[in-house]
């Protein structure tokens, strides 16, 4: 699931050329903070939002040139029991948190001090782990994404993280070669499961809690109990592929589990016996591999690319779905099985629908990520703030503070633009026809204080023009002379 590495484990550093060229990519994706609600509360709140929009955004959210929601890969997705919370992870060391469907962008957190390779959201939903390359894993409380805790122990980076059923334990695996069994919420350390003779990539729990499986870079999947009498036993080990396992997913139902590895394949295996029952070659490496909730779809994706879809059992009616521009590292299917999200080293999250494959009219967009010309329209709702392209109507009951604004976090209403100097308070109030000096700075009442014609308490006589700042006073007025009273201020040519 993660870049190709040198033998010793160290990460590939991307060149400047790759990285610069990201900038051109078709992305999706939102960014603002914001949540102050409860988890019922802001529910709520996002899925009359995403009602009350819906047609307005199919409209409006294919992205722009330059759109994407993370400054780097997207290495994790998990989506939340509910479907309607999104969580990735990126190189860029942050966690992001988007609605869905709207695909708006909730809540960017950070802590970590290296890549983010995976993310897991506990089933009650109030609960958020990550796996860093920091050699630590963190815990967020939900939908606030207040850091709970910070889990030691790996010796090198946290590959992957999987949260049980009951959401009660957390398996982390990591290219120190050992699983990491802890307790939730409070992280203690329960057990050290050693066995796999290279880096662990990946970590799943089945549905009924008692088994879990374990991916390598030696090749082979480990099945260990969780059971209370056998806790962390090896049950037995799978062999089949010839190189690295990237990726384990295991259906809803508990009966199927799948790997992707780096030989090229995807291989579908019997729960809990183990048995092989189907092996589909794929164009490259396999980077990561996902299973629908009813066992009857499986998705990879790949180093070329491309997100695959094989149904099963046999997996000969394979459609593959392009569009991203990068190797696509990270999956999450939706709990219903309808919607599928990809990330990618294009730095983009695309959403699309199952079991058809058809890519929605989603643009997950995070402005302060993307490229400067990117421009996006920021509204909140009851202390939740949303990020979504331009053009979208805001949902009733939202409030406005930026649209269509290139100035990065500068909050403007209206047309306003905002010269990259131009600093703004979140509250200031700027005419429609107000274009900004870059001397020109913002407060919470009078708008712009400097050249300041988008002020609408500021009466300035005709031929005083701009050059005059009236000091939010709506009787203060500048005289042909230039007398201004002690509230009005001069400001010489």
């Amino acid at each position: 699931m993660k870049p190709e590495r040198p033998e010793d484990g160290s990460e590939v550093k991307k060149t400047e050329e790759q990285t610069e060229s990201r900038a051109e990519v078709y992305a999706i994706k939102r960014g603002q903070s914001g949540w102050k609600l409860s988890r019922r509360e802001l529910l709520g709140v996002a899925a009359a939002a995403a009602a009350a929009a819906a047609a307005g955004r199919a409209q409006a959210a294919m992205c722009l040139t330059g759109a994407v929601a993370h400054t780097s890969d997207v290495m994790g997705l998990a989506i939340s029991s509910d479907g309607r919370l999104l969580a990735s992870g990126s190189i860029d060391q942050t966690v992001k948190l988007w609605s869905l469907p709207d695909g708006a962008l909730l809540q960017t957190l950070s802590g970590h001090t290296d890549s983010v390779w995976g993310v897991a959201i506990s089933p009650n939903g109030s609960l958020l782990a990550s796996a860093s390359a920091d050699k630590t894993i963190r815990l967020w409380t939900l939908p606030t994404g207040t850091p709970l805790t910070t889990l030691t122990g790996h010796t090198d980076q946290v590959d992957a993280v999987a949260i049980s059923p009951d959401g009660k334990l957390l398996a982390s695996g990591s290219t120190d070669t050992t699983i990491k069994l802890w307790s939730l919420p409070d992280g203690t350390l329960l057990k050290t499961l050693s066995g796999h003779t290279d880096a662990v990539f990946s970590v799943k729990i089945s549905p009924d809690g008692q088994t879990l499986c374990s991916g390598s870079g030696d090749s082979t999947i480990k099945l260990w109990s969780l059971a209370e009498a056998t806790y962390g036993t090896l049950l037995t080990t799978l062999t089949g592929h010839t190189d690295r396992v990237s990726s384990l997913a295991i259906s809803s139902d508990g009966r199927t589990l799948v790997s992707g590895s780096f030989d090229d394949t995807v291989k579908v295996w019997s729960l809990p016996g183990g048995t092989l029952l189907e092996s589909f070659s794929d164009t490259s490496d396999v980077s990561v591999v996902a299973a629908s909730p009813d066992g009857r779809l499986v998705v990879s994706g790949n180093w070329s690319n491309a997100v695959t879809l094989w149904p099963l059992p046999n997996g000969a009616q394979q459609k593959i779905l392009t569009g991203h521009s990068g190797t696509v590292f990270s999956l999450a299917i939706s709990p219903d099985g309808r919607l599928l999200a990809s990330g990618s080293e294009d730095q983009t999250i695309k959403l699309w629908s199952l079991p058809d494959g058809a890519l929605l009219p989603v643009c997950l967009m995070d402005t302060i990520a993307s490229s400067s010309s990117v421009q996006g329209t920021v509204y909140s709702i009851d202390g939740v703030t949303y990020t979504v392209p331009c053009g979208t109507p805001v949902p009733p009951g939202g409030t406005c503070t930026c649209n269509c604004v290139t100035c990065g976090s500068c909050s403007c209403v209206g047309t306003c633009t905002c010269n990259p100097v131009c600093t703004c308070n979140p509250v200031c109030t700027c005419n429609p026809v107000c274009a900004c000096n870059p001397q020109c700075t913002c407060n919470p009442v009078c708008g712009c204080q400097y050249f300041c014609a988008c002020n609408p308490q500021c009466i300035c006589n005709p031929q005083c023009g701009c050059q005059y700042f009236c000091s939010c006073n709506p009787q203060c007025f500048c005289n042909p002379q230039c007398n201004c009273n002690p509230l009005i201020y001069y400001y010489p040519n």
